[in-house]
């Protein structure tokens, strides 16, 4: 009894009643009654405000603090929430904050957990199936081989050619990942140095025209002769995003197709765009063309060749210069990349002119 609200008020309450009575019997006009009376009131009095005190300000909130403990104790940590009585006591409100904060901050750790537990499981589903179609390729040529093939000179310089092409996309899916790996952790520096971003592209363009021409397809490069292009940011790196973005436009492209690129120089920055008029991007797959191994359409890009993490170590590159890739797309009209990086103003004169590059020229 003694240990609820409800009793502590009722012992308190007497309490102060009998003193309030011993206090008024002191005085020459006291009557029995008038005793009686000042009793009953400062009792009823006292013990109201003792219960009232005692049950919403204070054991109320321990009851709080209790349950949010109980929960904690049983590793439930759903029960966070900022909501707390105004009439609490200073103390015991914060107290409460301070376990709830505590309960969110875990709820939000297991949350994470769970997710990096779910990211691992499906990277290495992914990884496993990326790196076994290179390896059983090779396999395949190179046991041909050793079961009697390589004695016919033409069937075993078909096999190794395809074996050292299936290897070849092994390394390169290997080196793709370590790269990813390398900039995820913060290992790659970056080496900033001033450079024109116009010639950058022309040589990514220049390097790409051969197989743009057997697609017989168009790469058309547009900037504006009046204008400089100078960026400071990682030469090889930026070259890496270009080359990969170009790729994609023509990869992803229809024969026949074209791929714009177009450079604009503004106020503090530079955009470079690369357009293609291919199939397009679905919108449920936009945000997720950045994610390790994210394949539209699997069975085509597989057979258009790549790793699967070109955008992702794209988006990486830019997010180290501070910058970030924007993509818009339509179905059946093509895909629009586009990035920016900051202009260096230098006072060179402008030693180019706009001109279109035709890739079956």
């Amino acid at each position: 009894m003694f240990t609820t609200s409800r009793g502590i008020s009722f012992v308190l309450g007497l309490a102060i009643s009998a003193l309030t009575v011993a206090f008024i019997s002191l005085l020459d006009t006291a009557t029995p009654t008038l005793l009686l009376v000042a009793g009953g009131i400062s009792f009823s009095v006292s013990y109201i405000l003792m219960n009232v005190t005692l049950e919403f300000l204070i054991f109320k909130e321990i009851s709080n603090i209790y349950s949010v403990l109980e929960k904690i104790q049983k590793k439930d940590y759903s029960i966070a929430q900022d909501k707390f009585d105004g009439l609490s006591i200073s103390p015991l409100k914060r107290i409460n904050k301070t376990i709830n904060s505590y309960a969110q901050a875990k709820n939000q750790e297991i949350e994470t957990l769970k997710k990096n537990a779910e990211f691992r499981k499906d990277f290495i589903a992914d990884i496993s199936h990326e790196l076994k179609t290179p390896i059983f390729a090779a396999l395949g040529y190179i046991h041909t081989l050793l079961d009697g093939a390589v004695e016919d000179k033409s069937v075993r310089l078909k096999f190794l050619k395809r074996a050292a092409k299936s290897l070849n996309a092994l390394d390169k899916l290997v080196h793709d990942l370590l790269t990813l790996n390398q900039m995820e952790s913060g290992v790659v520096k970056f080496n900033l140095e001033t450079f024109d971003l116009k010639e950058l592209l022309h040589e990514v363009i220049e390097e790409l025209e051969q197989k743009a021409d057997k697609r017989d397809m168009l790469i058309r490069f547009f900037y504006d002769k009046e204008k400089q292009y100078h960026t400071k940011a990682d030469k090889d790196k930026i070259f890496r995003v270009c080359q990969n973005l170009i790729s994609n436009a023509i990869k992803y492209n229809h024969d026949g197709g074209e791929v714009e690129v177009n450079l604009k120089a503004h106020k503090n920055h530079i955009s470079v765009e690369v357009k293609d008029n291919g199939k397009g991007i679905p919108p449920e797959d936009i945000k997720r063309i950045f994610e390790r191994f994210y394949r539209v359409e699997k069975s085509r890009n597989r057979e258009a060749g790549g790793t699967g993490l070109g955008l992702a170590i794209v988006k990486h590159i830019l997010e180290g210069h501070k910058s970030k890739i924007s993509v818009s797309s339509t179905v059946g009209k093509g895909s629009l990349f586009s990035f920016e990086l900051p202009l260096e103003r230098l006072d060179l004169p402008a030693a180019s002119r706009s001109e279109r590059l035709d890739a079956r020229d």
